[in-house]
Parts: C-alpha cells; structure tokens; sequence
C-alpha cells in the first residue's frame, strides 16, 4: 500500500474526509475537527510522518486530539483511513470532482443526492439541463444557470493541475520507480520542466543500465505498473507506460538507453514550437533530430545525443534553459551568444508579502523573521490585511499603528535581518485604500490588493486600479490580476494602461509566487518589462512553511526572461527601501 509521505497528501486525505461527512450529513463538530486537524497539519513546520513515533509531540499540534491522533497512526502504517475508504465506497470517489465545482458545496452536493442519487459532474449538468435543480430547497432558475457556467468552467480546465501538485506526484513517482536496480537518473520532462504555471500530463523520463536491453525495460515497465496510487493502466509497451493516478492526472514514464537521454530530455520538454524551430535549424546543417539523437543527414550516423548541452552545442547554439523554450527568439539569441542570465533564487535578498497571527496568518512577526533569516534573506517586510478583510481580522487605523511599532520592536531586537513595517491594504472598489492615508504613510511598504467586487465592467476596474496606483502611498500592487488558477479567471481591465500609469508613478507589480495564484503571470510579466515596470516577487506567506514557495514565482520569472535588473527584491536593503518609495 502506498503511504502518503507529506504533510500535504495527509491534509488532503482528512479535507476530503471532512467533505464526506458533510455531504454524508454527520455532526458538524466531528467535520469541523477533520477540517482542523488538517488545516494545523498542512501549516506545520515539521513532517508527521517524522514525528508519529512520538505522541506527545502530534498531540501538542493544535486541532489534534487521541482520535486524531489514532487516525494518523492508521494512516501512516496502512496507507488509508478506515473511515475515508467507508464513505468513498458509499458516495463514488466522483463526489469529489463535485467539490472542485464553483457553487457546489457538501450540502448542495448532499441535497442533489438525496434527491436524485447523482454523484458525478455528468449527471449534476443533465439535472440542470432538464431544470431539475431549480426544484431543489434553496435553489432557483438563476442558481442553476450559474451551476451550469461553472461546470463549463470545470470541463474547460479539468485536465490541468497546479505546479506544485505535479511535483508533488513527480516526487512520488520518482521515488518509487528509484527502487528498480539499473535506474541511475529519472527526470521530469514536459511542461513541468518548462515552469509552466499549470501542468497537463507528468512526462517522466528515466535511463540506466537496466534501460539498455529489451528484458530489463519490461522488468522495469511491470515494476512501475505496480506502482500502488495507479488507477488504470492506459498503455504500456516496449518503454513506455502511461497511467492515471488518483488525482485523475496521466503519467507518462519512458524508459530511454543512456546515448539517447539527452535527446529525449529535449524533446519531451518542448515545447512543441521551440523544438519544430530546432530540428528546421537542424535540417538546414544537414542533420536530423528526434527524440533518439541529433545525426547525419546522409548515412544516419548520431553526432549527439547523450546530454541536451552537446545536441545545443552541435547546432551552433548556445545551451537554452527550458524555461525560455517556447519559440519567442531563444533561438537566435542563443545563437548570437546574447542569451540574457536568468533571475535565481540566490538573487533574491528578501521576501516582502507575509501575513501573521494579527490577521490571518499563522505565525509570529519573530517566527515569520527567524525563517526568512534562516533562508539567508537580508531583509523582508510584515504586510497584514486592512479592515476590509473582516474574515481575515484586517487591521483598522489604530490596530495598523500598534502593528507598526511591534514590527520596529522586532525589528530591533532580532538581528541580521531588516523587517520593514507595511501592510496588504485593500483597494475598494472606488478605487480609494482602505487605511488613512496618514497610517500608510508611516510604512516601509504599501501592497495595494483587489480582494473583492471583481465583477465590475472592465473600464471601472481600470479606474480603480489607476487610482490605487496614483496614490503616493502604493508602493506596488500584489496579485495584480486577480486570478485564483483553476477557480477564478484574472478580472477584466486594460493593462496597458495600468502598466504606463505603474512605470510613470514608479509602482512595482508583484509576481505573487503562491502557486494557485503565479500572478503576474509570464505574459503579464513580460508586458511589464516591455513598459519599464519592475517587478517583486514574494510568496504571501500565511506560515513560515510557505516561504519555499518562492521558486514558483522564480520560475514565472524566467520563464518571461527576466534578470536581476527587472525584481526589485534582488536589490541591497538599502536600495530596496528607496524603491519601496518610488526611487527606481
């Protein structure tokens, strides 16, 4: 039985769990304490699986009690929870596709149900269709019609995961398929190699000795069909096998001999038009590449194939990072040797979105600052809600004050970082922020966010952002599109518009890193540098834990070609803070 390994997979299995229960109609408090359990989890610093062994320690995890605690002990040991498997086995696994649907909660789920003993997307739209939903309790003509445009929604990005998700079970592929003696290197390929912001299929490449002779690939290919999450073999061949796991999303292992590994690498991580470029480049130096090798023209003989550097090298090309493959005119700077050098993470010096217990978050100013000091960053900034955000318990004017000086306390008292003292303020729907203006004028740093009204008609929400961005306060404008990635599209407005006001009044743009937003996205932020707009990366951390997430963000960033010149938060503390005041 596969085991979850993280604090993620386990979370999952209790929501999920919670989710049932409710739609199963149990007491609240028994799904509240599923919900908990897996919230303190999800957040904590430390791995279950490396402190189940001692049980004061899980029991002192706020939300855990000797119930839960039970539960995870069974988790952990048989790989599922009793209860979780009851309930799939009475509601169909698809009862959860149902959740992922915009407007259709356990209890919504559970009336429909009741009703009509549908479980699945399919039978939910038919319902609909027939007017059968607006039959329902609490339900009418205009509540059915939006549950049809959410579940076009649904089919319109099913298919498609989060990055980190697809990490996650690379991971956990990676990890099993290792087990097989003869494998020496396993790879992720595809648009997770790339950086895309969301992936479709798992490419997994893999080589080695035992990838060599015909026997050892289909020892290896019936070792990773035993891989236990696997639902369904879709095909399987010579080296190759294709799957689904749980979560619906299809792996692509192949099984590559050592001489052709680089070729394979760069042709299953593409993209598709980056590599339609190259093998024309290649056609034109009379040679021929595929997924087995760069070789001659005439005769066939391989030129290159072992690394992806000598098949770049070969060509007269110098090597291109797979986050810039995509046929935007990498080939030509590569070929002129002007490739740019791409943002790393090593270049960030301070991370500047965090949110704690003031507001919503779930540490400490000084556990926040000790973990970004840990991360060898040189400076980062407190940023709490403002009072618009009541579910988030956002900060008043008198609050935001007191706020301050904590934060220039912590500041003095905790050493080798600088903590600027700022806010997240919301930008109303007028447009004006939701603080005085002589509050947010005693911050280092001003994110001006649009949490709410996104509906408003696109020259409106122009207005509203042009207004935010014209107060001498902002100093950059966090999330900038609104998008929730696979929940909520970006709200209509004119950036170019929005981008000439920024680089005029010198107001930054964040790449918010967090993976279910990546906002500004790559096309976005090469609009941005096209217009002379910096950009700041930050993760919008609510616990110390997702400060990691910053590579995501990283990641968007090369893949729209941006170097240190382009993020202000590679700048020295002193540089940044005068940025932070519109001197860059």
């Amino acid at each position: 039985m596969f085991k979850p390994t993280d604090n993620k997979a386990i979370a999952n299995i209790l929501y999920e769990t919670a989710d049932l229960l409710e739609i199963d109609g149990q007491d609240s408090f028994r799904i509240r304490s599923y919900r908990n359990a897996a919230q303190a989890i999800e957040n904590h610093s430390q791995q279950i699986k490396d402190l189940i062994s001692d049980p004061k320690q899980v029991l002192a995890i706020p939300g855990v009690g000797k119930g839960m605690l039970r539960n995870l002990q069974d988790l952990l040991r048989d790989g599922k929870l009793a209860l979780q498997s009851e309930l799939l086995e009475k509601y169909h696994p698809s009862m959860l596709q149902l959740l992922k649907i915009q407007g259709l909660g356990p209890k919504t789920i559970a009336l429909i149900w009741s009703a009509h003993k549908v479980c699945d997307v399919d039978g939910v739209e038919k319902l609909a269709l027939e007017g059968k939903i607006r039959e329902l309790p609490r339900m009418g003509e205009k509540h059915e019609a939006k549950l049809l445009k959410s579940i076009a929604d649904y089919r319109r990005i099913s298919g498609r995961f989060l990055i980190d998700a697809a990490e996650i079970e690379c991971e956990k592929v990676t990890e099993y398929i290792a087990r097989f003696s003869g494998i020496e290197k396993i790879t992720p390929a595809g648009s997770l190699r790339r950086g895309r912001d969301t992936v479709g299929d798992l490419d997994i490449l893999v080589t080695g000795s035992a990838c060599t002779t015909e026997e050892g690939r289909q020892q290896a290919i019936s070792h990773v069909a035993k891989y236990p999450p696997i639902m369904d073999v879709i095909a399987s061949g010579d080296n190759k096998i294709s799957f689904h796991v749980r979560s619906g999303m299809q792996v692509d292992v192949r099984l590559l001999p050592p001489d052709s590994f680089g070729a394979a690498m760069q042709y299953f991580t593409g993209s598709k038009a980056h590599n339609v470029a190259l093998r024309q480049r290649a056609l034109k130096m009379k040679y021929t590449l595929n997924e087995y090798s760069l070789a001659e023209l005439e005769g066939g003989k391989p030129v290159a194939g072992k690394t992806e550097e000598e098949i770049y090298a070969k060509l007269n090309l110098d090597y291109i990072p797979p986050e810039m493959r995509e046929n935007l005119g990498e080939i030509d700077l590569a070929q002129n040797h002007s490739l740019p050098r791409l943002l790393t993470q090593a270049d960030i010096k301070g991370d500047v979105h965090m949110h704690t217990v003031e507001t919503d978050g779930r540490n400490t100013i000084a556990e926040m600052a000790e973990a970004a000091k840990a991360r060898g960053y040189k400076y980062m900034a407190i940023t709490d809600h403002s009072k618009n955000l009541a579910f988030a318990n956002g900060l008043d004017d008198s609050r935001a004050i007191a706020h301050i000086q904590r934060i220039r306390e912590a500041d003095k008292q905790i050493e080798g970082i600088n903590i600027f003292a700022g806010i997240e303020v919301d930008i109303l729907a007028d447009g004006d922020l939701d603080l005085s203006n002589d509050v947010l004028a005693q911050m280092d740093i001003v994110i001006a966010s649009v949490h709410s009204v996104f509906n408003q008609e696109p020259a409106k929400m122009t207005e509203r952002l042009l207004k935010a961005i014209e107060n001498p306060n902002t100093s950059l404008i966090g999330h900038p599109t609104g998008r929730i990635q696979l929940r909520r599209d970006a709200y209509a407005f004119d950036m170019h518009a929005v981008l000439t006001a920024a680089a005029k009044h010198k107001v930054a743009m964040e790449l918010n890193a967090y993976p279910d937003r990546l906002d500004l996205n790559d096309v976005n932020l090469r609009q941005a540098k096209q217009h002379g707009v910096k950009i700041v990366i930050n993760t919008d951390a609510h616990h110390t834990s997702h400060m990691e997430k910053i590579r995501y963000g990283i990641l968007q960033a090369r893949r729209a070609w941006l170097t240190n010149d382009d993020v202000l938060n590679t700048l020295p503390v002193e540089k940044f803070a005068e940025a932070m005041k519109h001197a860059w």
